[in-house]
This record gives C-alpha cells, sequence and structure tokens, in this order.
C-alpha cells in the first residue's frame, strides 16, 4: 500500500509544479507541461462549463488533497479494518461529471483500499479523468492492471455510483444486489443571520459560483432571518458579475429563467446576473438561488433534519449541527474545499471499500 500512497502524493507534486511554476520546475521537460495544458484547453473545448479557471481551481483541490501526511494518516486510519493482502476486490465507479475530476476523490479510495477500480467515466469529463490517471500509470506502472476504463459495467463485486434522483432508481434497479454506495441529488445550503459582513458574504459567493454552481457542495439555497434585506448581499457578490455575464451558458440560463419568471409571475429580485426567490424547495437550476424565512435557529435546525438526506453541507458563520446526521457545517467560503476525510453524502467511502476485502 505504501507504493500506492507514494504514487498519489508524486501526482499531487506533479500537479503542483505545472500549477505554479510550468515546465521549468519539471527539469525542463516542456513535453510534460504542454501535455498538461492540452488537457485542460481539451476539456474546456468539450464541456464550456469546465473552465480554466474552474479546471484549475479542481486541479488545486486535488493537490491540496495528496499531501504525503494526510494521505498516511487517512489510510492508516483504517489499518485497523482490513489487510492489504486480502482478497482485493473489483469495484465498479460511475463517475459524475457535473465538476471537473469530481470522480477523482472515489478513483483515489477504491486504489487506496487496494481494491481494484472498474471506472465508467462521465461524458462531460472524460479528458481530464483520462489524463489523471495516466498520470498516476506513469508514475506507478503497477497500477496498469488495477485501473479498467469502461463504457459498460461488468465483472465487478461493488459499485459506487453518483447520479441524479433519476438515474439512483435505475442504480438502485441493477446494481442493488451488489454491496454498494448510490448517490442522489444533494445541495448546500447556507444559514444567515444577518450579522454577516460584506467579507463573509463575499466568501459565500464563492460557495454560490464556483464551478457556475454545478457542483453538489454548491449554495442552492439560503436560510434567512424575517425581514432581511438583501441589499448588502447583492453588493457583496457584485466581484464576481465579470466572470459570470462573461459566460454564454451561465448567461443563457440568466435570460433564460429571468423571462420565465416574468411571464410566469413569480415574484423574485435580481442583480442582474443571480436570480433570487422565495421558495422550499431546496435544488435550483443554474443562474437561480432560493430562499426561505425563518424565526429561529434552533427551530430551523430541528426543521431540516427530515430533509437532511437532501443536503450536502451546511454553510454559515457558526457552527450548525443537525441531530443523527453526518452532515458537515463549513465558514463561509470554504464549502468547495473539502478535506479528504469529507465523503460525499456523509458516507464513508474509503470504509465502505476497505471492508469490502473481508468479504468472501
Amino acid at each position: 500500500m505504501h507504493q500506492r500512497i507514494s504514487a498519489f502524493v508524486e501526482l499531487g507534486k506533479r500537479i503542483q509544479k505545472l500549477l505554479h511554476a510550468g515546465a521549468q520546475l519539471l527539469n525542463g521537460n516542456a513535453h510534460a507541461y504542454r501535455k498538461f495544458e492540452s488537457a485542460v484547453i481539451k476539456a474546456n473545448y468539450e464541456n464550456q462549463w469546465f473552465t480554466k479557471a474552474n479546471v484549475i481551481r479542481a486541479f488545486e483541490g486535488i493537490a491540496i488533497l495528496l499531501q504525503e501526511k494526510e494521505l498516511n494518516d487517512f489510510v492508516e486510519s483504517y489499518s485497523n479494518q482490513s489487510s492489504e493482502n486480502i482478497n482485493p476486490k473489483r469495484v465498479g465507479v460511475i463517475m459524475a461529471g457535473n465538476i471537473p475530476m469530481v470522480g477523482f476523490h472515489d478513483l483515489m479510495c477504491v486504489l487506496l483500499s487496494g481494491n481494484k477500480l472498474v471506472a465508467k467515466l462521465a461524458n462531460d469529463d472524460k479528458v481530464l479523468m483520462n489524463y489523471l490517471i495516466e498520470q498516476l500509470i506513469e508514475i506507478d506502472p503497477a497500477l496498469k492492471s488495477e485501473i479498467q476504463i469502461t463504457d459498460r459495467l461488468a465483472d465487478f463485486d461493488a459499485v459506487i455510483a453518483t447520479g441524479n434522483n433519476n438515474s439512483a432508481r435505475y442504480f438502485e434497479y441493477y446494481f442493488g444486489k451488489y454491496p454498494h454506495i448510490i448517490r442522489k441529488n444533494r445541495n448546500a445550503i447556507a444559514i444567515l443571520d444577518g450579522t454577516e459582513t460584506t467579507e463573509e458574504l463575499r466568501l459565500l459567493g464563492e460557495d454560490l459560483f464556483t464551478y457556475f454552481g454545478l457542483g453538489c457542495r454548491n449554495v442552492s439555497k439560503l436560510y434567512v432571518p424575517l425581514n432581511y434585506n438583501f441589499n448588502l448581499f447583492f453588493e457583496s457578490i457584485q466581484s464576481f458579475a465579470p466572470e459570470l455575464l462573461d459566460h454564454n451558458k451561465y448567461l443563457n440560463n440568466f435570460d433564460y429563467h429571468n423571462a420565465l419568471f416574468l411571464l410566469e409571475k413569480i415574484p423574485f429580485l435580481t442583480n442582474n446576473f443571480i436570480i433570487i426567490r422565495e421558495s422550499e424547495v431546496m435544488a435550483t437550476p443554474v443562474s437561480v438561488l432560493n430562499y426561505e424565512y425563518y424565526n429561529d435557529v434552533s427551530e430551523l435546525t430541528k426543521k431540516l433534519i427530515p430533509k437532511s438526506e437532501k443536503i450536502q453541507c451546511i454553510v454559515s458563520n457558526k457552527k450548525i449541527n443537525l441531530e443523527n446526521s453526518n452532515l458537515r457545517s463549513f465558514y463561509f467560503g470554504e464549502a468547495q474545499k473539502p478535506e479528504i476525510s469529507d465523503f460525499a453524502d456523509g458516507v464513508d467511502t474509503m470504509g465502505f471499500l476497505v471492508n469490502l476485502k473481508l468479504m468472501v
């Protein structure tokens, strides 16, 4: 297992060098830098949501995960649950493609748990995931026999599948008889108390607009106190306007929903790049943010408990805990910066994978 950890550590170092200094820190290996740049450019060509800025942001997040101490501590915390030499399983992973390289954490966990990866890459994120896999195999050629890329899962022992609520029903039907983790739609929420500063609300803007709001960790709904005034909120997020208004797909979404709400006479507020409307619904389309008023935070958290399976994480300037829930709360600006053990949907992916090897 040490060899696999070392491969991921080296991958993190490569990414860091490519991001921060380019080819000159790769011992003059300009080819490696051109290959990296080509992957970034091609990913954007094939998926316009994957702008260079967002792809770089995703690479930075991966590099932070791949620190030697953090990886060693992470794997070591599961060492008493199984032996790396016991019965490795073939784990089918159906990856999402809503934001760049969102499937990387599952890939990493499968390999660091000592299992074999059978991956169905998302059509929207094949370029970048293939690039990462190629880099890993270049670093450690032994991984070539441990990773299989396929268009259709077959010959597997367990499944991790990520999709929307509709695809989750399909996954349950086909994979329910296997050990599995099946993920559905989730969104982040933010709880405001009205005391937030301009800087805190600007940081909240990062939780809203990073990856154009397409990630499950992006805030899609605000809970605000009664009579909340949105003026400071609008002023504080103004710095995000240039990037959003310069993106055709985002702007098209904004124009469409702006026109739709006007035609259907749905009340809303807007600053000409984000629409906010009062609604109990958590999930929102791109360019739309829902909000709901509350009287008391303790009452609100009780109300949210039955909805916890729809929530990925909570953003607030205070620690928020929901009873009987694995949900974490994050400070403003931190929702898209998960730690290595911040598992999607609060399900311990690594624990699931390590325990697979104990099965006959």
